[in-house]
């Protein structure tokens, strides 16, 4: 009822004047938006912009193939390595539990071992990423197995063998 009252000319004034505001306010946002999507590619070794603004480690250096130092990806590679670790002492900390102590052949000293077959149907409750635990931690020195990969069924004769 209040607008009756105001003028049709100056209503329509109003009306362009907020039009305007806000169509200039997207455009605003959108340059600014454009304008930090440009400086983020300069930093993306994978853009297409031919200059970019960081210097991108070549073939050889220290860090190379390595994430930029305190950024995200770091963080997540560091948290990820921190959990692969623990699983990795879990699982000598199984086959310690449920292993057996054996003589070397050398007579040298003890060693534990667990069947794959044994090993597996313990573990399976605990994680399903067994066999990718166990290639990390051999490739640590932690146990040691014949064979380059494990299969369930075929492999289950195994005998794994906790080096620590």
């Amino acid at each position: 009822m209040e607008t009756d009252k105001i003028p049709a000319a100056t209503r329509l004034n109003e009306d362009a004047a907020v039009c305007t505001a806000s169509v200039k306010g997207l455009k605003e946002n959108w340059q600014k938006w454009s304008n930090e999507r440009q400086e983020y590619q300069k930093h993306n070794p994978f853009s297409h912009d031919s200059r970019p603004s960081v210097v991108v480690p070549q073939w050889r250096q220290d860090d190379y193939g390595r994430p930029i130092y305190g950024s995200l990806t770091e963080q997540r590679g560091k948290d990820a390595q921190t959990h692969i670790s623990r699983e990795v002492q879990e699982l000598c900390d199984v086959i310690k539990d449920i292993g057996v102590p054996r003589y070397t052949h050398d007579n040298s000293g003890k060693v534990i071992t667990v069947k794959f077959g044994k090993l597996f149907e313990h573990y399976v409750t605990i994680s399903n990423k067994l066999v990718g635990i166990l290639l990390r931690a051999r490739k640590q020195r932690l146990i040691d197995f014949d064979g380059e990969m494990l299969w369930q069924g075929q492999d289950d004769h195994v005998v794994i063998s906790l080096l620590q």
